[in-house]
Formats: structure tokens, C-alpha cells, sequence
């Protein structure tokens, strides 16, 4: 009996093995992805010329050998390894701290990762039935049976292990097991995506926090200043130099910035708290790093996009991950259509007592082969299979319809960073001679050669120009953060 059962076991592994999984190959050959090169072709060449010599002059204001232009073309390659390197673009290492305490306590990633680890496990069980499966069994108690006119009554006790495996000629197990694999693979790019969006979320609201604290401190700046001015124009108007007027003017222009340091204050608080969340700690401070100035000054962003760097954001490869999945099920329903071939066995030992139930004498034992062909099902697993190929043919549309959207925001992130560069260059063209303007108009007015009219001016239009060049730095910074989003995961340059 041990001879015929290894026989049979031999010939059914070598049909396993040999035989080919049906149904369509899940090898898919990925959409091309093109090199996205963002070419301002909207702004005038006149504009360009103007806006490129203001990032030079601004430049060259700097300290050359810390501080790069704005804007430095940078050929990139795919880093796959690394994927918090980016991170080093801006420089603030309070930031980096930040990342790494959200990525160990933000409950939305630990969601994620639960979900990982359940469609692994979901793997490993598709697997099983590749296996013999084998289970003990052992049974007791007293039989009443009639043969005949006959009345027979009996002991008995048995202990047997029973075999049940379904060889695997068509390959639908494995197909089965395949869709599985892909499964998991899909969560895991679910929970890269959901770690990539939490490391740009909390960028994006420190840098929105760093854009509040400077806010508020030009604020608080300009409030003092204008005191300052306040105190001059009462002096003057004590010593009958200038009526009440301009006084009341310039108590009116104290109020302004006051305001602003209120509102602002309030805001960083709400921001402070939003920070905390996504990192997963209580509402508290929040600490700094660096100023927006620095990382403006430090960031270094992209030219061009390889495609590679598209074709490996988390969403694309999710969408690819179901394709395949899809095109793995159809050979599910395919070989549902299949004879079935499955062996069966038991072996064990029966006697009416317990005693000497493990002896020779007491052997039993059965050897099945079995195979079941569906011949008539309502046309139920002919549709199966055909709602199986729909659902690839709709797996595939997705995953390309995800490339072009993917590519589309890529090249929407590499826009919008090159447009807030030229934006951040104008903007601070337009502070520096501000500040110069409202310099002379407080010289003047100290003078008497001016009246409180140019000072009032130079001092709303300044305030307001600060306010907006710290929102541009602000909008560059998240916009760089949004182009590492929209290529899933950081990225280095060439050597």
C-alpha cells in the first residue's frame, strides 16, 4: 500500500509541475512614460528675458558659495531606496524630525500597514490548497447495524489521517494563489501612497506654520515701526509743526498690524495643532527650524522628469498591481470550467477496544482518485469567465487612465514650480524697493520736506509687499513638496 501511495503522489507532482497554468499571461508590459519637460511657452519672451534678469540680480545679492540661485537645471535619476532623501532639499533638519515621528505614530499609516499585513496573510492562505491537505481524525463509541434479520452490536474505536489534494493539471490553484500575490503587492503600494501623502501633508503645514511665524513677526516689526513713526508725528504736532490730522493717520495705520499679529498668533496655534495630529501627538508647541528664506535658498528642483520616476509613484503601480490581479482570476474562471482531479486517502487502525489499536492486524486504509468534469451549469461559469476578461479589459483602462493622470500631475507640479520661482524673484524685486522707498519717505518727512501722506503710503504698500513675498515663499516651498508627491517618492541627481 505505502508503494501505490507514493506512486500516485510521484506521477500526480510530476503532472504538476509540468502542467501550464491556464489562462492569460500576467506579464503587462507598462504604458511608456515620457520624459516630462515643463517649457514655459505661455509667458512672453519679453516677460521671460525681464523675469530671468531679476533671479540674476537677486542672486547675485547673495553669498554665491552658500547660497545657489533659485533655479538651477538638474538632471535627475530614479533613488529607490532612499525614499525620505528628499527631505535634504530643504534643509531643516527640525523637519526631518517631524517626518520620522509622524511615520512611527499616525494612526491613517498604521491603518495601512494593518491592511498590508491582512492581504499577506490572505497570500500565504491562497497557497494552501497547492498542498495535500492532511488532517487526524479519531472516533469512538457503539454500533447497532442489522444484516439481515440479523441484530449486531459493536465497539468501536478508530484512529485514521485522511488526505484530500486537488492536483493542479490547469493551473487554476496557482492562477488563484498568483491574484492573491498581486493583491498584496497592491496594498503594499497602498500603504507607500499613504506614507508618501503623510510626509507631504506635514511639510506642507510646517511650511505653512513657518509662513505664520514670519508673518507674525513682520507684523509685530511693522506695528513697532509705525509706533515709532507715531511718536515723531506727536512730537511734531506738540512743537506746531503738523496738525491733528496727520496724528489721528498715523494712531490709524498702529491698528493695522495689530491686527494682523492677533490673527496671525491665532493661526499658528490652529496650525501647531493640525501639525501635532498628523504626527500623532497631542496638541502642543511644535518646533522650528531654519526660516522659508534659507530652504528657498537651498532648494534645488528639477528640469525635467525621467518617467521612470512617474512610473513608480505608488498609485501607478497599485492600478498595475489590480491588472494583474484581474488577468490571474480569468484563469481562476477558466480552469473552473476544467475537469477537476483530486486524491483521496485515509490510513489508520480500527479495533473494538482501545487496547492494541496500534497493532498491525488493526490496519485500514482507503485510495481514491476522483475527477469531476462540469457538464451542464446554466451557463453560470461560461459568464463567470467572461465577467472575469470584462473586469481585466476595466483593470487595464484604469491603470492607463492613472499613467496619464500621474504624468498630467507631474507636469503640473514642475509648472507650478518654475511659475513661483519667476513670481518669487518679482516678488522680491518688489520688497527691496519698498523697503528703499519707505527709507527715503521717512527721511523726508523727518525733514520736513515731505508730508505724512508719502510716509502713510510707503508704509501700507511695504507691509503689504512683505506679507505677499513670505506667502510666495511659502507657495514655492509647497510647491516643491507637491512635485516630490506627483513623482511618489524622492528623487537625487546624477552624478
Amino acid at each position: 500500500m505505502t508503494r501505490s501511495m507514493n506512486g500516485v503522489a510521484t506521477a500526480a507532482s510530476l503532472a504538476l509541475v509540468a502542467g501550464c497554468a491556464i489562462g492569460p499571461s500576467t506579464h503587462v508590459t507598462p504604458m511608456l512614460t515620457p520624459v516630462v519637460s515643463r517649457v514655459d511657452s505661455v509667458t512672453p519672451r519679453a516677460a521671460r528675458l525681464f523675469l530671468d534678469s531679476l533671479t540674476k540680480a537677486r542672486a547675485a545679492e547673495r553669498d554665491t558659495s552658500t547660497s545657489p540661485e533659485l533655479w538651477q537645471p538638474t538632471v535627475l535619476t530614479v533613488d529607490a531606496t532612499r525614499d525620505l532623501a528628499w527631505l535634504d532639499i530643504l534643509r531643516d533638519s527640525v523637519l526631518v524630525s517631524l517626518e520620522r515621528t509622524a511615520l512611527a505614530n499616525n494612526r491613517d499609516l498604521r491603518v495601512a500597514l494593518a491592511r498590508l499585513r491582512e492581504y499577506r496573510a490572505l497570500r500565504g492562505a491562497a497557497l494552501g490548497p497547492l498542498f495535500p491537505q492532511i488532517s487526524a481524525n479519531g472516533t469512538g463509541g457503539r454500533v447497532k447495524a442489522m444484516t439481515g434479520d440479523t441484530q449486531i452490536r459493536y465497539d468501536q474505536v478508530a484512529v485514521t489521517a485522511n488526505l484530500a489534494w486537488e492536483l493542479d493539471f490547469w493551473g487554476r490553484l496557482r492562477r488563484q494563489a498568483e491574484a492573491a500575490r498581486f493583491d498584496a503587492r497592491g496594498r503594499a503600494e497602498d500603504a507607500r501612497a499613504t506614507a508618501i501623502t503623510l510626509v507631504s501633508d506635514v511639510a506642507t503645514v510646517y511650511l505653512q506654520l513657518r509662513q505664520a511665524d514670519e508673518n507674525l513677526r513682520i507684523s509685530e516689526e511693522t506695528r513697532q515701526s509705525r509706533l515709532t513713526t507715531l511718536e515723531l508725528a506727536r512730537r511734531r504736532f506738540a512743537q506746531g509743526v503738523i496738525s491733528e490730522l496727520d496724528v489721528r493717520q498715523f494712531e490709524a495705520q498702529v491698528a493695522e498690524p495689530t491686527v494682523s499679529v492677533a490673527s496671525y498668533t491665532l493661526l499658528r496655534t490652529q496650525l501647531e495643532n493640525q501639525l501635532a495630529q498628523l504626527i500623532g501627538m497631542p496638541p502642543g508647541p511644535i518646533p522650528r527650524g531654519g526660516p522659508l528664506d534659507g530652504s528657498v535658498r537651498t532648494v534645488a528642483v528639477p528640469d525635467s522628469l525621467p518617467g521612470d520616476l512617474v512610473a513608480r509613484r505608488p498609485d501607478v503601480l497599485r492600478a498595475q498591481a489590480d491588472w494583474q490581479a484581474a488577468l490571474a482570476r480569468v484563469g481562476v474562471a477558466m480552469g473552473n470550467r476544467l475537469p477537476a482531479v483530486t486524491l483521496t486517502g485515509s490510513y489508520g487502525s480500527q479495533r473494538q477496544k482501545f487496547v492494541g489499536l496500534f497493532e498491525p492486524h488493526g490496519e485500514i486504509y482507503t485510495a481514491l482518485v476522483g475527477i469531476s468534469l462540469p457538464l451542464f451549469t446554466g451557463g453560470q461559469l461560461e459568464n463567470e469567465q467572461k465577467a472575469a476578461r470584462a473586469r481585466a479589459d476595466q483593470a487595464k483602462a484604469q491603470y492607463e487612465q492613472t499613467v496619464l493622470g500621474a504624468l498630467g500631475e507631474a507636469d503640473n507640479a514642475l509648472a507650478a514650480v518654475k511659475l513661483n520661482r519667476d513670481q518669487l524673484a518679482a516678488q522680491a524685486t518688489q520688497v527691496r524697493a519698498l523697503r528703499t522707498a519707505y527709507s527715503l519717505a521717512e527721511r523726508r518727512y523727518a525733514s520736513g520736506i515731505s508730508s505724512y501722506l508719502e510716509v502713510l503710503d510707503a508704509q501700507r504698500t511695504l507691509f503689504s509687499a512683505e506679507l505677499a513675498y513670505v506667502q510666495q515663499q511659502g507657495q514655492y516651498l509647497s510647491s516643491t513638496v507637491q512635485l516630490y508627491k506627483a513623482l511618489g517618492g524622492s528623487w537625487v541627481k546624477a552624478r
